[in-house]
Formats: structure tokens, C-alpha cells, sequence
């Protein structure tokens, strides 16, 4: 069994696409890294909806021939039902040549870890980080109990800087008292489980039986009701199922009663209905999320990086999760990078970096929730960001926030910044073939 050093120059707390990534980005600059992560990977996770932006940050890891080998399904788009009206994009559309993907987490995640490995990450699994210190700013500890073997081993480990990528545990933030719940209008929880059998949605606007997933490209499948939203994503051998539903739904049940409340729900709602008729339930794949939209004041400081879920959470609507992740893990060690390079200047460094991180996740929040200027989004820092994007990349994201009832605040944002008035033709001139009927 490896031994955890005493010190290295930078120490990643978890083991997901953005510690994995993180640590690839330092090990490739030839940076002494080590990961600690607490379980034992491949481990269960949800958000098997990725979109084609995430092969931008996967080739500069090197790491797309991987996942490309596993085979994951491609999807060709999404389509949502919302207030009743059916809307799809499809990727292609935008100049998108290569897919997005339905995956289960658990082998792409450990894909990306044991890539980490391959470039020269030190990684240790079920190791728990149970504290930080930051006393001597030069050198922070990190404090935590080596879980393998028999009994557990406490110990330390002298970094120069960390990165927190703890996930929803958000580690640091939480030390430090800087995660804030969003406010009580917006606080959702999420409860989802697994299907066998289940059909499909095509980019046909068709169901299919499972097979036909080897002619039929497939669509996320979202959908709004009452007062929450549901996901419908086909996958290997089963599909995922969940609902997003305010906070006051659930209250004061226990797990037998919300996987009631869960099987119940599914079994009225309309298309969903139909979807599942023919499917069977995974018994014990349901799972539950409380704590699910959050922020933090501060992600970074002169010797720490808080980055994905560690930072903040974002409604994944518009699966935007991975891709905050691996976009966070770049930011991040490219000032780490900088900062090796010229310690009297770290701190701008972690400022500069900290500035485009919370403007990535204003703009995801502002984009999922319709949220304008509280909970964590700069209206500023998003219509830069705004300016900035390629036009195909911009026009997506627009017509994406078209498809829910949740983009008055966005498009309001996008008008200020002076990029809405270019894609006016292709919100409503190709609006009738976005539009159309379900035959589920």
C-alpha cells in the first residue's frame, strides 16, 4: 500500500472531474499533485447528461480518446416540454461536430481519475480530509484519516496550495462559512432512481424500445410540472429518472415515504407515464439531494482553489455541471501554474481567477434559474461573458433559454449586452422547426 507523502506542492480533496482534471492540468506541468478522495472508485453519481462543450477541456487533458473508447451513447440534442410547449435544439444545428453524451458517472468519472494516474498524479482513495489548516500561509495542513487497510491512520500532509474539489460536501466553503442556500423561493431538492426497460425519446420526437438505440439517436428529455421539473436520460442498460421539486414537497418524509412520493409522481405525469409503462424499477437506485442550489462568496484565496460542486451547484437543466467542473479545474491550475512560477503575485492570480469562475457560475445560474443580480450572480460579470462567446456557442445559449419559462432575466441581461438584437432572426424565423408535436 503506497504511502501518503509528508508534503507536495499542490493537494486536490476529491477525486470527480474537477479534482481528476485539476490534478491531470498539474501532474502535465510536471507539478508535484497529490488527490485524496474518500471513496472507492468507480462510485455511484448522478448527471449522466453531458453536452459537447466538454470536449474542448477533455482534449487539452488528452483524455477524449478514453472516453470515446467506452462507448458511451451520443445524443443529439434535447427536448423539453414546458408549460406544455414541446422545443428541441439540436446540436448540430450550432456547428457542433462531435455529440453530446449520456454516461454513467461512475465509469466516466473513474475514466478520468485513472487518467490523472497515468500523467503522474499521486491518488489515494478512501483517504476522508477531515480539516485545514492556514496558519502558516506558505505551507497549509491538511489533516485527514487514511481509511484503507484495517484500522484508520490520522495524519498531514504540507501543501503550497490547495484545491478543494470535495464536491457537494463543499469542504472549505463550509470552514470558512462562506456557502450560502439560495433564497427560499428558488431551494429545490432533487430525488431520482433508475429504470430497466424503460423507453426513449428520439431526435425523431418519437419513443423508442431500448434496442433502438443502435438507429435512433437519442435526446435529454426534460419536462416541466406544477411547480418542479423531471429528467428522462437513457442510458447502458437503464435509464435516469429524477425530479427537481421545491423544498416543502418532501418535508418531514422518511426514505420509504419519498420513494413512494417518487414512484407516484412518475406514474401520473404525462409523457413520463408512457415512457415507463413498459419499464421495471431499480428496488434501492433511488437516491435524494437536499441541499440542492448553493453559492459561495469566496472560491479562491492565496493558496486555495474551491472549484464544481465544492464552489457552488448549479440547477442542471441545461447540464452544464461537468462542463463548470472541467472549466473550473482549467481556470484554477492555470493559476496555480502562474503562481508557482511568481509566488509575490498569487494572490492577483487567485483574485483574476476567482472573477471568472464566479462569472461562469452566474452565468449557469442565471441561464437555469432566470436569476438577475442576487443569489450569487453579477449581472456585470455575466454580459461580459456574454460579449465574449463565439456567436454559434452564444446562439445556442440563447435559444437553450428560450425553452424553458425561466428566461425573462437572461434575455433581459443578453439586451444590455448588446448580443440579443443579432440572433432576433433565428429565435423566431427558425422558431416553427424548434417547435412541434410529441408522439410518445
Amino acid at each position: 500500500m503506497a504511502t501518503i507523502p509528508k508534503s507536495c506542492d499542490v493537494l486536490v480533496i476529491g477525486g470527480g472531474p474537477a479534482g481528476s482534471s485539476a490534478a491531470t492540468h498539474l501532474a502535465q506541468a510536471g507539478i508535484d499533485v497529490v488527490l485524496l478522495e474518500r471513496s472507492v472508485f468507480p462510485r455511484n453519481q448522478v448527471g449522466e447528461s453531458l453536452i459537447p462543450h466538454i470536449w474542448k477541456f477533455t482534449d487539452m487533458t488528452g483524455v477524449s480518446e478514453k472516453i470515446g473508447q467506452e462507448g458511451f451513447i451520443a445524443k443529439a440534442g434535447g427536448i423539453t416540454v414546458w408549460n406544455d410547449k414541446v422545443h428541441q435544439i439540436q446540436f448540430s444545428d450550432f456547428g457542433y461536430t462531435r455529440p453530446g453524451m449520456h454516461v454513467e458517472r461512475d465509469i466516466f468519472d473513474a475514466i478520468l481519475l485513472q487518467h490523472a494516474v497515468s500523467c503522474g498524479a499521486r491518488v489515494f482513495n478512501e483517504v476522508a480530509v477531515k480539516n485545514a489548516g492556514f496558519s502558516d500561509k506558505q505551507w497549509p495542513e491538511i489533516f485527514y484519516t487514511d481509511k484503507r487497510g484495517h484500522s484508520n491512520y490520522d495524519g498531514v500532509i504540507q501543501c503550497r496550495y490547495v484545491i478543494d474539489a470535495s464536491g457537494h460536501s463543499s469542504f472549505l466553503a463550509n470552514q470558512f462559512k462562506v456557502r450560502q442556500t439560495i433564497s427560499s423561493e428558488m431551494n429545490f431538492l432533487s430525488l431520482w432512481g433508475y429504470f430497466e426497460g424503460s423507453l426513449f425519446v428520439g431526435v425523431d420526437r418519437r419513443s423508442h424500445p431500448p434496442e433502438a438505440l443502435a438507429t435512433v439517436k437519442p435526446v435529454t428529455f426534460v419536462m416541466s410540472f406544477e411547480d418542479g421539473w423531471l429528467w428522462h436520460i437513457v442510458l447502458r442498460g437503464k435509464t435516469s429518472v429524477g425530479l427537481v421539486v421545491p423544498t416543502e414537497r418532501t418535508k418531514g418524509m422518511d426514505k420509504q415515504q419519498r420513494e413512494v412520493f417518487f414512484k407516484q409522481t412518475c406514474a401520473r405525469l404525462p409523457y413520463l407515464d408512457k415512457l415507463l409503462e413498459p419499464a421495471k424499477f431499480i428496488e434501492g437506485s433511488l437516491q435524494f439531494r437536499p441541499d440542492y442550489s448553493y453559492y459561495s462568496d469566496t472560491i479562491c484565496g492565496e493558496n486555495y482553489y474551491c472549484i464544481g460542486d465544492a464552489a457552488a451547484f448549479v440547477d442542471p437543466i441545461f447540464s452544464h455541471g461537468v462542463q463548470n467542473a472541467l472549466y473550473n479545474a482549467a481556470a484554477a491550475t492555470l493559476a496555480i501554474k502562474e503562481s508557482l512560477k511568481n509566488e509575490k503575485h498569487r494572490l492577483r492570480y487567485s483574485q483574476l481567477c476567482e472573477s471568472r469562475m464566479q462569472q461562469f457560475y452566474g452565468f449557469s445560474r442565471a441561464l437555469a434559474l432566470g436569476d438577475f443580480g442576487s443569489n450569487g450572480v453579477n449581472p456585470d460579470l455575466v454580459k461580459n461573458l456574454m460579449k465574449s462567446l463565439p456567436p454559434l456557442e452564444l446562439e445556442l445559449i440563447l435559444v437553450a433559454s428560450e425553452m424553458t419559462n425561466r428566461s425573462e432575466n437572461f434575455r433581459q441581461m443578453a439586451k444590455e449586452a448588446g448580443v440579443l438584437g443579432k440572433f432576433e432572426e433565428s429565435f423566431f424565423g427558425r422558431e416553427s422547426e424548434r417547435m412541434g408535436m410529441l408522439a410518445l
